[in-house]
């Protein structure tokens, strides 16, 4: 399967999984907050950080309802325009944290959810674009993103197989190629039962692209086991406090957590290793202690014929293994043999 290079890193099957600070809209429209979780982020060991990019009025109706957790994780007499609102950042701030994250050098993603957002990050010379799962069926606004000719990210919640089809049709004939899929339960949170994971091998199969994971559930154990089934990336909410206001906030996780996580990533990508079956240099040494050589079982006489019940197999092994008893048996021995000495093919005639 083919690989993708997003800032100049390869992606795929093979590389180290690329980790994602969901920051989304967890800075509750402050630059400041913005700044410390990008801070957070690089201290937990994340590659990249990703905000969200939108202009509310292009994107809902002042009378939109909010999602049944953003009722319960906001006010829940304030529409949905209201909220986002409030958590919108402008172009300024949106440059001012692609610096930072420069500065801090941790790479910087961003949503688009309109046109005018997509040409913002066009125009910072960001490395990839991200779609959110509900913009999937926003065939106009992937279109304009294809026109900027860089590597896609398309998170796969909400969708039908035939949905994600449409979307990389649209997205392929402006000539794009170099695109990822993240499987991804729209839910906050989401159930671990709910997870799926095997669903990205569907993917793979299906589509033929590189998949990851966009994982929405409290658990760290999920998204490291999304690693061990050969994700690509891993993107995940995070928060400084998941006691605050805001709708993603519960389903993020600390900065404690998320380098916990990385941290679990990084164990499992060692632990997958090359898939060559070899000994460690630690079995080889252990192989001695463990494996069981021929032994004389009585003290055998110089220039006797060697039979089965004159032998035992003990450890360490060092010597001849139990395999070679055929090989031994009707030799006549050159020497003396003690009890437990190994016997050898040096301490035989023929």
């Amino acid at each position: 399967m083919k690989k993708i290079r997003i800032d100049g890193r390869l992606l795929g099957v093979g590389e180290p999984t690329f980790i994602v600070a969901e920051i989304g809209v967890n800075h509750n429209g402050s630059v400041h907050m913005a700044r410390k979780l990008i801070d957070a982020a690089k201290d937990a060991g994340a590659d990249s950080v990703k905000f969200q990019s939108f202009k509310t009025e292009r994107i809902v109706t002042k009378y939109a309802e909010k999602a049944v957790y953003q009722k319960e994780t906001t006010d829940p007499k304030k529409s949905q325009f209201s909220m986002l609102k409030k958590l919108e950042l402008g172009d300024a701030e949106i440059k001012e944290l692609h610096r930072y994250a420069q500065k801090r050098n941790i790479l910087f993603l961003s949503s688009a959810f309109d046109e005018e957002s997509v040409d913002l990050l066009d125009s910072l010379d960001v490395p990839a674009f991200k779609v959110a799962s509900g913009e999937l069926t926003n065939l106009p606004l992937l279109r304009h993103m294809a026109n900027k000719k860089r590597p896609m990210i398309l998170s796969t919640g909400l969708s039908t197989l035939d949905e994600i089809e449409e979307a990389l049709a649209v997205i392929t004939e402006e000539g794009v190629e170099e695109i990822i899929l993240l499987h991804c339960v729209t839910s906050y949170p989401a159930k671990e039962e709910e997870a799926n994971l095997k669903v990205m091998d569907l993917l793979r199969r299906q589509f033929g692209f590189p998949v990851g994971f966009s994982d929405h559930t409290l658990s760290i154990t999920v998204p490291i086991a999304a690693a061990a089934l050969g994700a690509v990336l891993i993107e995940k909410h995070f928060t400084l406090d998941k006691t605050l206001l805001g709708p993603d906030h519960r389903a993020s996780l600390e900065p404690t957590e998320f380098k916990e996580m990385v941290k679990g990533i990084r164990d499992v990508e060692k632990a997958l290793g090359d898939g060559m079956k070899r000994l460690t240099a630690n079995e080889e040494e252990i192989k001695k202690a463990a494996r069981r050589s021929i032994v004389a079982k009585t003290r055998i006489p110089k220039g006797t014929i060697i039979r089965e019940n004159m032998v035992d197999f003990k450890r360490p092994g060092t010597g001849l293994e139990p395999k070679n008893l055929c090989k031994i048996v009707g030799k006549r021995t050159k020497k003396d043999i003690e009890p437990d000495e190994l016997i050898t093919f040096e301490k035989l005639l023929g």
